[in-house]
């Protein structure tokens, strides 16, 4: 049985894609089958994997989780299917109509299970199902967590972006004792990491003496690099754009410390 793992963070900008997308071809490198949805109605990664009209796509997230709340028959193919440079990876796409799921979700019974129904579908199928998560702790946020078994939190080593972690925490708990008592964070990922800047090491240090003795953060940091925009722009991974950039390393050690957590 696969596992599943959330991008998670309420605050935009922090790199929840670029890990989703990275971190799925990084663990695919190593043999791994993976599965990435984007349960974002931005559908940024939906155009990072290079479906560029995300609302013209015959099957997305929002369509299989309208067919879950009427308790209707899934369509019987709604995986897409990728080979880059000869490594397979998945996806199930967004688009904007998720938006309007959400708010129907208010109404729906097991409403905080809509996502964990869809990606039972597929648990056996993959090693590793990544979820990319909205920048928000509303209701398909919630249903990212009650579906996942861990999770990941990027984090810019920025005063805001730490500011926000106490109360992303504190939903993450609440998810874990009220829905989902398997829930564990996987870790906090230090992005766009900037190793001369005095703030970045200030920042760092602050979360780590707040939180590291409660939740992991893992040791590798993905460093900033105007590379990784570039890979975005081509609809490619870091890996495959620039294998030799420091962020490639980076994201490929993430995959290790994932792996080894198992």
């Amino acid at each position: 049985m696969g596992k599943i793992i959330a991008i998670v963070n309420q605050k935009g900008g922090v790199g929840k894609t670029t890990t989703t997308m990275n971190l799925g071809y990084a663990l695919a490198e190593k043999g791994k089958k993976v599965l990435l949805v984007d349960f974002d109605p931005q559908s940024s990664l939906t155009i990072c994997m290079g479906y560029d009209d995300p609302d013209g796509l015959p099957c997305t997230i929002a369509i299989l989780m309208q067919h879950m709340m009427e308790d209707t028959e899934l369509p019987k193919e709604y995986v897409f299917h990728q080979q880059r440079n000869g490594i397979s990876l998945d996806c199930i796409p967004c688009c904007l109509e998720l938006s309007a799921i959400e708010v129907s979700l208010v109404n729906t019974v097991c409403r905080e299970s809509i996502l964990k129904g869809i990606l039972q579908e597929q648990k056996h199928k993959y090693d590793y199902i990544i979820v990319d998560c909205s920048p928000s702790l509303g209701m398909l946020t919630i249903n990212a967590l009650a579906a996942a078994q861990s999770v990941i939190i990027p984090v810019t080593p920025e005063y805001l972006s730490a500011k926000g972690l106490e109360i992303l925490l504190k939903n993450i708990l609440r998810v874990k004792r009220k829905i989902n008592p398997s829930l564990e964070i996987e870790g906090i990922l230090f992005t766009m990491y900037k190793e001369r800047m005095r703030l970045t090491q200030t920042v760092e240090e602050i979360i780590r003496n707040t939180y590291e003795k409660e939740v992991p953060v893992f040791s590798v940091r993905i460093p900033c690099s105007i590379k990784v925009g570039e890979s975005t722009l081509q609809s490619q991974t870091i890996m495959q754009y620039a294998a030799s950039n420091k962020a490639a390393a980076a994201y490929q050690e993430l995959a290790r410390e994932v792996v080894n957590h198992e």
